[in-house]
């Protein structure tokens, strides 16, 4: 990569966020309302644990799924989204405003994996990354410093990204680790940078192996283990059987109060319950990279999912950056801009490479 400072390791700490006004030329994001009554199941969902009713985790299941919103009825489907767009114009469509904030700027690029930078698949193993956004992915790391965040395993989801010149943080930011060459640990282990909830390895391996035994007899339930985290897919899983896979999750939970759980896209997940998610682990990167209270940066996250609204949020807090969620359709997001699909991320990664070489007069 170019451009970059060489990364520093740094202690825990609480870190602070300015709170300053986004800038004037970029669109302020408006809630959505018709999706509070989902959000409010899911966040009902996520508070309750041990006592909660499995027709309320059924609930915010079914909540979290649906690949469309419904209309509230008092706008057509069309002009509803027409005025979704509004407050979320296309990064395309945008890119010479966006381009123009970032002028003097180092810009910094966060990615999200599944529903970003490849395609969403019923079986999480066969999430292949396309070649041709691996280009994307890699030239634009050659301009810019680049993190994949991911609720992914870091080793899993390098081994589908393949390209060393990036940052990694899996387990929504609880693995992060640079470019082997360029940082070490306060133990001098190569590449490794930031691992806050080592202490919960041993629990989540046991909450990994239980969830595999407990799901057997779901047919279509995928449990899978993202090294800090637990993720139980239920994408395959006919809709009769959500309520008995809800209540064995919810079984071994019940197990392990330091756990807690949350909910992604037709995915059920257990975490540990430390105050870390992808919001902070940029913020971590961020100060990692010399750029915690620089104003001359400006860090750039393109995702899909909910997890990927802490990192969002953060961006807004801060009035520095902006977020760009990929959606075909309407939610309630902190992010700036949208990308309808992956492939409209590769396209605003290119423009964004092709952009870079022409400032810079490269052939």
């Amino acid at each position: 990569m170019t451009n970059q400072q060489n990364v520093m390791v740094l202690d825990v700490k609480s870190r602070g966020v300015r709170n300053v006004l986004p800038p004037s030329s970029l669109p302020v994001a408006k809630p959505f309302l018709p999706q509070d009554l989902k959000m409010l199941l899911v966040k009902r969902f996520e508070t309750e644990k041990g006592g909660a009713k499995i027709n309320v985790w059924v609930d915010s299941m079914r909540a979290s799924s649906p690949t469309r919103v419904k209309s509230t009825g008092s706008l057509p489907e069309t002009d509803e989204k027409s005025a979704w767009i509004v407050h979320h114009p296309s990064a395309l469509s945008m890119f010479e405003q966006i381009v123009a904030v970032s002028k003097g700027k180092q810009i910094v690029m966060f990615l999200d994996y599944d529903g970003t930078l490849s395609p969403i698949v019923e079986d999480p193993d066969q999430a292949f990354m396309p070649t041709e956004m691996r280009a994307a992915v890699r030239d634009v790391a050659r301009y810019f410093p680049t993190a994949i965040v991911t609720g992914r395993c870091r080793d899993k989801v390098y081994s589908f990204v393949k390209l060393a010149d990036l940052y990694y943080a899996g387990s929504h930011g609880m693995d992060i680790k640079g470019p082997s060459k360029r940082c070490k640990n306060k133990k001098g282990n190569q590449g490794v940078l930031f691992q806050p909830a080592s202490e919960f390895l041993p629990m989540i391996d046991e909450v990994y192996k239980a969830l595999g035994e407990k799901t057997k007899s779901i047919p279509g339930a995928k449990v899978e283990n993202n090294k800090f985290c637990v993720s139980v897919h239920f994408r395959c899983v006919d809709e009769n059987s959500w309520a008995a896979l809800a209540e064995q999750v919810r079984s071994v939970l019940n197990e392990y109060p330091k756990l807690k759980l949350t909910q992604g896209r037709k995915v059920l997940e257990i975490r540990p319950t430390i105050k870390w998610d992808k919001g902070r682990a940029l913020e971590f990167l961020l100060e990692a990279l010399g750029y915690a209270n620089s104003n001359d940066v400006l860090p750039v996250y393109i995702g899909d999912d909910r997890t990927d609204e802490d990192a969002f949020k953060v961006l807004r807090d801060r009035g520095q950056g902006f977020g760009i969620l990929v959606s075909k359709v309407p939610k309630e997001t902190n992010a700036s801009y949208s990308l309808q699909e992956p492939s409209e991320v590769k396209e605003f990664l290119r423009r964004l490479v092709d952009w870079k070489k022409l400032s810079q007069g490269a052939p």
